[in-house]
């Protein structure tokens, strides 16, 4: 598996706030340390009472700074010289204390003094009970740090510590790591409405026999995320896969190719760009069963087949229809292939792959071929390749 670090050279200040979320803030660390981000955390006296600094310490492998008055500092301006270093400052879990101090500008400690001086981004992920969070309060003061251009990550909703459910908790570790990686990578889609197709399609023979493919969907879900990074509204018709849809791109689940024709044509006219990812059935079962087929009725079942509709080439021939890319897994003769499967459809773009070289893995290998010919990517993780690629769709 190729490796790959998002967050490779990036320099992180991460601040806790007290609250029982800063717990998950240990595995924030761990997690951004293996992205290849250099760490630096800040906590408040609060957040002492919940996690150790020595936890911290361990995990970013470097001294955590908690006081103003700290002497590790030559000119003891640690909030000057922590906050210039940095590439961002990341509150997570951000209380509500914390977001309405910030919001009066307070400086009150190193924390927050350090936010006060800063000169780089600021993004704050809150932790907080329901009601203090949906507190008027609390949502003017929000308000506010948005206006102010602060980044808010979540909060997310589901039961707190409290026992109470609803918004207020803090997104998971993963998700803000994603929400750190999206915010550094280039918004080269801004604006632009993304919908894509992904994973394989199951065509039924009887209701639990079927034709389908051994694709995974992990190309199409990583192009998906890397749309949505480079700052799309993305939109995903996806087959049966067991992948998690990327954060902040809408999945609609189907099943069988005309459930995707459907889906896809239903929406195709409002999307700026069109990828199709997804391994999609030829053929369909004409005279699929609606019971269960038993081998004691005697003979083989005839199974008759009829075409599917080609998906991709229906949406690049609608009149001022978007911009099209298509996929192309060959097992040989990849280049001739492609384009020929390209000047079929009439599309502008067109990735291959051949199937050994990383059908159904994490790591991939993809040419691009467009009319002016082949462009070769080096081989690397899927994601990194969807990043490339959809470089390549905004250029």
């Amino acid at each position: 598996m190729v490796m790959t670090m998002e967050l490779q050279n990036k320099r992180i200040v991460l601040g806790v706030t007290g609250g029982i979320a800063a717990y998950k803030s240990a595995e924030l660390v761990r997690l951004l340390i293996k992205q290849g981000a250099d760490v630096q955390v800040a906590m408040t006296e609060g957040a002492m009472r919940f996690v150790t600094p020595l936890t911290f310490q361990a995990l970013s492998g470097q001294s955590v700074f908690a006081s103003q008055w700290d002497e590790r500092m030559p000119n003891g301006m640690a909030h000057i010289d922590l906050s210039r270093q940095a590439d961002c400052i990341l509150v997570a879990p951000a209380s509500a204390d914390f977001l309405a101090r910030v919001v009066h500008g307070q400086a009150d400690d190193l924390l927050a003094t350090m936010v006060l001086a800063r000169a780089c981004p600021l993004l704050v992920a809150p932790a907080m009970n329901r009601q203090m969070w949906e507190n008027a309060a609390t949502q003017r003061n929000v308000t506010q740090l948005q206006a102010d251009g602060v980044h808010i990550l979540g909060p997310a909703c589901g039961e707190q510590a409290c026992g109470e459910v609803g918004a207020g908790r803090m997104l998971e570790p993963e998700e803000i790591l994603e929400e750190l990686i999206a915010f550094f990578t280039p918004k080269l889609l801004a604006g632009k409405r993304v919908l894509m197709t992904a994973g394989p399609t199951f065509e039924a023979i009887d209701p639990v026999r079927g034709i389908t493919n051994l694709s995974s969907g992990r190309m199409g879900y990583a192009v998906a995320r890397a749309a949505r990074q480079a700052g799309a509204e993305v939109t995903l018709v996806s087959g049966p896969v067991g992948l998690v849809a990327p954060g902040g791109v809408d999945r609609i689940n189907v099943r069988s190719a005309l459930e995707m024709h459907a889906a896809v044509l239903s929406r195709a006219a409002s999307a700026d760009i069109f990828i199709g990812v997804a391994a999609v059935a030829d053929y369909r079962v004409a005279n699929s069963a609606e019971h269960k087929l038993k081998k004691d009725n005697g003979g083989i079942p005839p199974i008759e087949l009829v075409e599917n509709p080609d998906i991709l080439a229906e949406v690049a021939a609608l009149d001022g229809g978007p911009f099209c890319v298509g996929f192309a897994a060959e097992s040989r003769n990849l280049e001739a292939y492609a384009q020929t499967k390209r000047r079929k459809k009439n599309i502008p773009l067109i990735a291959g792959n051949l199937i050994q070289d990383g059908f159904g893995g994490d790591d991939n290998t993809l040419i691009l071929f467009d009319e002016a010919g082949a462009h070769p990517l080096k081989p690397a993780a899927k994601s990194v390749l969807a990043s490339q690629l959809i470089e390549h769709i905004a250029h």
